[in-house]
């Protein structure tokens, strides 16, 4: 496949990763947002105001008079923030904000584009966490170091961020991603049919063992089998075990890396996961990926059969109409489902992803048991976040509102409504005793309290483990992940075994490594990893 289609269908998927459009745009920036439209129909969004957090400048007292910042974003509801926080800005800077919001399938190379040419025209952009490697690699971000500590800019702090996510937000040891979003994958579980005395005497008698949330992929196998068929929302239709969006290109990757990850990933082994770091030699074909692939491939047979073409929101609306008992995907389907017009309100556990009792320790080529369930955390997703370009004219005022944005009184307001798309990661969107939020945002935002304690320990859990997938930033990231996906496809849709999808997918690894240029590769990754 050519670079050109890799990167088209790469930024494909950022469209399909937000819920909800936006009306508000360009000159009708200080309208009042509202959504417009989205790929989940079930739900109507909460009206949830975010704080402003600075005052106005005094007159000749502006810091940033006269200056204009122009930042660029997809066209989504993850710019959503941009178009609130702009009146604010503008008032406390004395600067223009002109906010460029496009199309995902021009995003990316757009500011790439400007950054290699070295023009200049965009001074920040809300960027996804795997652009790092080609922007880093490229010498076109700049660090923010030495701006972060400056009492003249809006403080946060990058400490609140819980360890997983945190890691995004730095590469080879400098920071450059401002915190934003924070994604991750979780599991989703109807709480409801898990607590039903009938379902759980009917489940002890078929398997032997109590009916419960999944603690190991192969018991979420056996739930998921158990409810595929059931009438689960009391509509007289047969419904689903689990809901996975699988459409090529769009986001079945990220699936299979949090369901595989305890195949790879234990106690003596915390990073070989995608390629020998002193090779560039792919690992995705190890013995313990084509077991996960394997398990991967059962739980799609208790799915939907249209899920193999089906986007996160067309997902993401099968639950929220109660046609799910499970679902693996980020933080926006939690605060969808407390939406007005949800089946699921009040029912909606969530856990971190299932384990194993054994992973494949690649150095040593052996199958190795845990004491417990060896569970790994992810990062899975776009982690949109901040950037500076090095080549902007106005580093110090696109630092300011980035920072801004990442103020803790609004992060708290844009995780809780969760419609704008930004997903929690940070101890202060935590409940105590393990964070230092409070349940008070969640409830402006209409949130079910059982619902809410389920979702936030699930993050927690999921982003303060100390095993983490490791996140793919280096050039070429896409490429990579579009040739997997299409081979995960292919084992999905019954056209390969694992074995063999996962061999192929290999090649094409080599291949784009090859093109790309090993050593070149090879040092991006070993940075990104921290080597």
């Amino acid at each position: 496949m050519t670079q050109s289609r890799l990167m088209g269908a790469c930024l494909v998927l950022l469209t399909a990763w937000v819920p909800l459009a936006l009306a508000v745009d360009g000159p009708d920036a200080n309208a009042p947002v509202r959504p417009e439209s989205t790929t989940v129909t079930i739900g109507q969004a909460n009206d949830v105001p975010v704080p402003r957090v600075l005052p106005a400048c005094a007159p000749r007292k502006c810091l940033f008079a006269g200056q204009k910042v122009t930042v660029i974003a997809t066209k989504s509801a993850i710019s959503v923030a941009l178009l609130e926080v702009k009146p604010e800005f503008e008032a406390a800077t004395g600067a223009q904000l002109d906010i460029l919001r496009l199309p995902g399938v021009e995003h990316y190379p757009t500011i790439i584009s400007d950054m290699t040419n070295h023009t200049g025209k965009y001074d920040a952009s809300i960027a996804a966490a795997w652009w790092v490697g080609d922007m880093v690699a490229g010498g076109h971000l700049l660090s923010y170091e030495k701006f972060y500590d400056d009492p003249r800019f809006p403080k946060w702090d990058i400490d609140d961020v819980l360890p997983g996510p945190r890691n995004l937000l730095s590469y080879g040891g400098k920071k450059y991603m401002v915190a934003y979003d924070h994604d991750g994958q979780v599991l989703y579980y109807r709480r409801d049919l898990l607590n039903d005395p009938r379902h759980q005497a009917v489940f002890r008698q078929k398997y032997g063992y109590p009916l419960a949330v999944p603690q190991t992929w192969v018991q979420l196998r056996d739930e998921v089998e158990y409810f595929n068929g059931q009438d689960l929302n009391g509509d007289g239709t047969p419904d689903h075990g689990i809901v996975l969006a699988l459409q090529p290109g769009s986001q079945g990757m990220f699936n299979y890396m949090t369901l595989s990850a305890s195949f790879v990933i234990g106690p003596a082994n915390a990073r070989l996961y995608w390629f020998d770091p002193r090779t560039m030699e792919p690992l995705i074909k190890s013995p313990g990926h084509v077991r996960a692939l394997e398990l991967f491939v059962e739980l799609v047979k208790f799915g939907p059969r249209e899920m193999l073409t089906w986007n996160h929101g067309r997902g993401w609306d099968h639950f929220l109409a109660g046609r799910a008992a499970f679902a693996l995907t980020w933080g926006d389907l939690g605060a969808l489902a407390q939406q007005q017009g949800s089946k699921v309100r009040g029912k909606t556990g969530v856990a971190p992803a299932p384990g194993t009792h054994a992973y494949y320790d690649i150095a040593r080529g052996k199958w190795t048991s845990t004491a417990g369930v060896n569970q790994v955390g992810n990062t899975s997703g776009a982690s949109w976040a901040g950037v500076i370009s090095k080549y902007s004219k106005v580093p110090e005022a696109a630092y300011f509102l980035l920072a801004l944005l990442a103020a803790k009184e609004k992060s708290q307001v844009y995780a809780a409504r969760g419609w704008d798309g930004v997903d929690p990661g940070r101890k202060s969107q935590m409940l105590p005793p393990e964070g230092t939020g409070s349940l008070a945002p969640y409830l402006r935002a209409n949130w079910d309290p059982a619902d809410v304690r389920d979702y936030l320990s699930a993050f927690e859990r999921t982003f303060s483990n100390k095993q983490q997938i490791p996140y793919l930033r280096i050039p070429g990231t896409y490429s990579y992940w579009l040739a997997l996906d299409l081979r995960l496809m292919q084992a999905a849709g019954g056209q390969l075994s694992a074995a063999a999808a996962l061999e192929a997918a290999a090649v094409d690894f080599e291949e784009i490594t090859i093109r790309l240029g090993r050593e070149r590769q090879r040092e991006s990754y070993r940075t990104s990893l921290g080597y």
